[in-house]
């Protein structure tokens, strides 16, 4: 306890931290790992010690002494005795159950044979236990790995999951030492860091869990380099063909694998290859929603070596499922933000994994790492005759209404105008107004219906400037490389979704050349149900840092 310390740790399990005390780096470094980042704006962080946030510390080889520890050290005031005593509480549970395998058998483990009895009482975990070997063992068939551990977690006594992985069949991955595009190539200190925080070692065995690194911060290059240290067959799960193309891209420019060593796995292409990209959308395809899914074979036609999750934050529900059939594959996570609007964080580390590597988006930016970047948020009234029948529209038709305002028209086109010479994106949610912006900008749109051949031609025409502004659908929040995007103009988007927001940033925050700023608008309805979303929008990137400029049109 000292009056100087930067954190004040509050009965409520959060933690108020100053930004501006001398020993601000040192105490967030020291938290990061225990506790979740809540909100990060100009003078106070806060934070919440949560259930998951201290499993997850837990799993990483922290001890409840250690939690305590670091509070003490960097707290102003005494810590609240209830604090304490839930930090050991909820960590004391984690390794209370392990998943172990003795001879090829999977079993559950506890020294305390009274919490294992009633444990596997449960009606959700009892069905899957095949023989109780002593009041300490138990064992269960491989299948239900990945289901007992959501059960365990469900009802608050997570698994340490020792039990391994299968290596998988070797491959031989070499990483390149220069471009095959030209120019050097280092893996970054902190893209090396995530990669071996993932892998592992002796003391902290690795081999499943997420890496959360901000849009344009190179989690691609992650994912690359972990093959390369695994050398194993490689199966890579991506959200659309434009992203399993991109990373083809990086993988042949960073590596030496030759283009007919990487396979396909889509709607248009099925080939496997030691290393395939899959789409999320084929994996989860089936004729009718009672049928099987047709190509879920793809997992098991080859002895992967390891399972990458691309924007693992949109993960589809059956993917999860999948998932917990696979817990002996080695699976490694990719996102920018692990908030789900669905709330099955939990699912992902229970599935996938832990965290095993986080940076603050401000960090990288102060590193030169991602693009420095102004959010603003500019406000417009409804045309005057649509103000009253706004009032009269049941609220789906309110929202609609709000979004595609036309009034937004002659805002886009201003601010245009003013970026001339600039790398511009319009992204929007609604067809029908994407469409009318295409006509009255004279811009290409691209949607999810555009076949894929002319959206890498749009793509390749924007990369070269050729074409200096490109409208996208929601087929713009996904992995997409447009390095020299540098304005970024939201009409629309899907309701309060900060996910969302900050893959639409994260479309400008490549690195620019002459290391320019890039500018992410939105373009929000006034006195309607649109300006509350966009306030729900905005809340994940002001807890990484970024501001909102509010500016209104005449």
């Amino acid at each position: 306890m000292n009056p100087q310390n930067p954190l004040i740790v509050q009965s409520n399990s959060t933690i108020l931290l100053e930004v501006n005390n001398p020993l601000f780096v040192d105490a967030r470094n020291a938290i990061g790992q225990f506790a979740h980042l809540d909100k990060s704006p100009e003078y106070i962080h806060s934070y919440s010690i949560t259930p998951l946030s201290l499993w997850n510390a837990a799993s990483l080889g922290m001890k409840p002494s250690d939690v305590v520890s670091r509070l003490t050290q960097f707290s102003k005031y005494p810590l609240p005795h209830n604090v304490v005593d839930d930090i050991n509480e909820l960590m004391g549970r984690f390794g209370k159950i392990t998943i172990e395998s003795i001879d090829g058998t999977l079993v559950l483990r506890s020294p305390d044979a009274s919490l294992l009895h009633h444990l596997i009482q449960h009606p959700k975990i009892k069905t899957m236990i095949t023989q109780v070997i002593d009041p300490t063992t138990v064992s269960f068939s491989a299948e239900f790995r990945g289901l007992i551990k959501q059960s365990l977690i469900g009802i608050g006594f997570p698994a340490h999951d020792l039990a391994g992985y299968v290596d998988g069949d070797p491959y031989t991955i070499p990483l390149r030492s220069s471009l095959k595009s030209g120019g050097d190539f280092t893996i970054r200190e902190y893209q090396r860091l995530a990669a071996d925080n993932f892998i592992g070692n002796a003391e902290s065995p690795g081999g499943s869990g997420v890496v959360v690194l901000p849009c344009g911060a190179g989690k691609t290059i992650v994912g690359i380099y972990a093959m390369t240290l695994l050398q194993r067959r490689t199966l890579i799960l991506v959200t659309n063909v434009t992203a399993a193309h991109q990373w083809r891209r990086e993988i042949l420019d960073k590596t030496d694998l030759r283009d007919d060593e990487i396979g396909e796995y889509s709607g248009e292409i099925k080939e496997i290859k030691p290393v395939t990209l899959a789409t999320y959308q084929i994996l989860t395809y089936r004729k009718k929603k009672t049928d099987p899914f047709i190509h879920y074979e793809i997992f098991n036609k080859e002895n992967w070596g390891l399972i990458v999750y691309d924007e693992v934050h949109l993960l589809p529900a059956p993917v999860f499922k999948f998932t917990a059939e696979l817990q002996a594959r080695r699976r490694l996570g990719l996102t920018a933000t692990l908030i789900r609007e669905d709330g099955h964080e939990q699912d992902v580390f229970t599935l996938i994994g832990p965290k095993k590597f986080d940076v603050p988006w401000k960090d990288l930016e102060r590193q030169g790492w991602i693009a420095t970047a102004r959010c603003v948020e500019i406000r417009v009234d409804l045309p005057q005759s649509e103000k009253m029948r706004y009032l009269t529209l049941s609220p789906k038709l309110q929202i609609r209404l709000a979004y595609e305002n036309p009034c937004k028209v002659n805002v886009v086109k201003e601010l245009i105008e003013k970026h001339q010479g600039d790398q511009i994106l319009i992204i929007g949610q609604y067809i029908s107004q994407l469409e009318h912006f295409s006509s009255e900008c004279n811009a290409p749109l691209i949607t999810g219906s555009t076949p894929n051949k002319r959206r890498d031609e749009l793509y390749n025409a924007f990369r070269t400037g050729e074409i200096k502004l490109l409208i996208l659908s929601k087929v713009g929040n996904f992995a997409i490389d447009l390095p020299d995007a540098n304005v970024a103009i939201q009409i629309s988007g899907s309701y309060g979704s900060r996910q969302e927001e900050a893959q639409r940033l994260g479309r400008i925050l490549r690195p620019k050349k002459n290391n320019e700023q890039a500018v992410f608008y939105s373009v929000v309805t006034r006195e309607t149900k649109e300006l509350d979303f966009a306030m729900n929008r905005q809340l994940f990137l002001t807890e990484q840092g970024y501001s909102y400029e509010i500016c209104y049109s005449e």
